[in-house]
């Protein structure tokens, strides 16, 4: 027997063409009855536009503050972490305890950590009291840092000076304010070069810190910062207690600065292999990391939820399509009766729910981009912008909804007998 190269080839083709043929058949089918049943087809497709447009609003909004609150961490610094005196507390499971950390801890891992680049002694306390004259303003945090606190945190004198290396040498009393202080002493700008007392020491104003604004519901302009030598003299408590901030050489050597400062401290404490560090070591870096995987899971969670009413549009599209196949058994049983066969029948049917379930899956898409531009308009709403990935995933998920709710009425139509589809009245 000779084979056909020819034949061979153009098999194959052919039966291409004809599947290209008979989908676009399809198709065109199911835009006329689509179109025959204006009414029902909006109807039926109104939870699908509205799972869609849902999904895809969300998803803008909860990406867009969190690319707002992932900025600002970032803009904090990734390159810095924080030592805490802490170590676990064998009679509270679970608890933590304060532990020595003074300033010779601190001064050796500045001396024997050479991926670090700056470090900062932080003399923290929360319920400062400040006076000027007859104002006074309370509960405000007092921070005692060095001259570098200002680089690492990015916390920058716009108004008058911050301290320098002299001034924490000389555990001078001198101070930088945050506006929201100034606000409370009832003062402007011309505070620098005044006294203020406090919590009872004389200190001079010689700056104002930059305005910083609200960070996740703390007020940011609420600070005060003095070197911390004097803030040691000013609380002599805290002098055994104290953590520290320290600026890696880089963001790639972050984690072996850490390391660095783990061998340090567990040599200085003598902390013997096996035992618990006796400090914890938070780093920026990984925080952003932790807020980033949170923001993810949320958008998941919320467009999860939001897309059940998916479920429901489908619900409603299969329950129109098992009406659709009874009002057309008729014609089901004459297209049978010369020569349609079930796959074709299925197929019909099928292609119909699936384009309904993509006409709404657009719509939906068209109209979350309605919402989010017009609340993007608003002059103090955050940048919000749709990813590419929740469209396709909102067309995507209109389609598998019509296939999966569709293929129960293209069964139903395709097992039809001709002859009693042509009986039927």
């Amino acid at each position: 027997m000779k084979l056909n190269p020819g034949k061979m080839v153009t098999a194959p083709i052919r039966f291409a063409i004809g599947m290209i043929s008979q989908t676009a058949l399809n198709v065109a089918t199911a835009f006329v009855q689509i179109w025959a049943n204006k009414g029902r087809s909006i109807l039926t497709t109104l939870g699908i536009i509205i799972a869609v447009s849902s999904t895809i609003t969300v998803v803008a909004f909860v990406g867009g503050f969190g690319k707002l609150m992932t900025d600002m961490v970032q803009g904090y610094g990734t390159q810095f972490m924080v030592v805490r005196p802490y170590q676990w507390s064998s009679s509270q499971r679970g608890g933590m305890k304060r532990v020595r950390l003074d300033i010779t801890d601190i001064e050796a891992v500045r001396t024997e950590c050479p991926s670090i680049r700056r470090i900062t002694p932080f003399v923290f306390t929360h319920n400062g009291e400040i006076s000027l004259g007859n104002e006074i303003a309370e509960d405000v945090p007092v921070r005692g840092v060095t001259e570098h606190y200002q680089t690492i945190r990015n916390f920058h004198a716009d108004v008058g000076r911050f301290f320098g290396p002299v001034d924490v040498d000389a555990a001078a009393q001198v101070m930088v304010l945050g506006r929201s202080v100034t606000k409370r002493l009832g003062a402007d700008e011309s505070i620098v070069g005044e006294h203020v007392y406090l919590d009872g020491n004389r200190f001079l104003v010689i700056g104002l810190l930059e305005k910083k604004g609200g960070n996740m519901g703390e007020d940011q302009d609420l600070t005060v910062m003095i070197p911390y030598t004097a803030a040691i003299k000013a609380y002599p408590n805290l002098r055994e207690s104290i953590p520290f901030l320290a600026e890696a050489s880089s963001p790639e050597a972050t984690h072996q600065a850490a390391g660095e400062i783990t061998r340090v401290l567990r040599t200085r404490h003598g902390l013997q292999p096996g035992q618990r560090d006796d400090f914890r070591i938070d780093r920026q870096d990984q925080a952003v990391k932790r807020f980033e995987s949170v923001r993810n899971i949320a958008s998941g969670i919320l467009a999860g939820i939001v897309s059940i009413s998916l479920i429901v549009g489908g619900i409603g599209i299969m329950n129109v399509m098992l009406v659709s196949v009874t009002e057309r058994t008729r014609e089901i049983g004459l297209r049978k009766s010369i020569g349609g066969r079930r796959r074709d029948i299925m197929l019909q049917f099928l292609t119909e729910a699936v384009v309904l379930c993509i006409i709404g899956g657009t719509i939906g898409v068209a109209l979350g981009y309605s919402m989010t531009f017009i609340a993007s308009l608003h002059p103090q709403m955050i940048e919000i912008e749709v990813p590419l990935w929740a469209v396709a995933a909102a067309l995507v998920s209109s389609a598998g909804a019509g296939v999966v709710f569709g293929i129960i009425p293209a069964f139903k139509a395709s097992i039809l007998h001709p002859i009693e589809a042509l009986r039927h009245e």
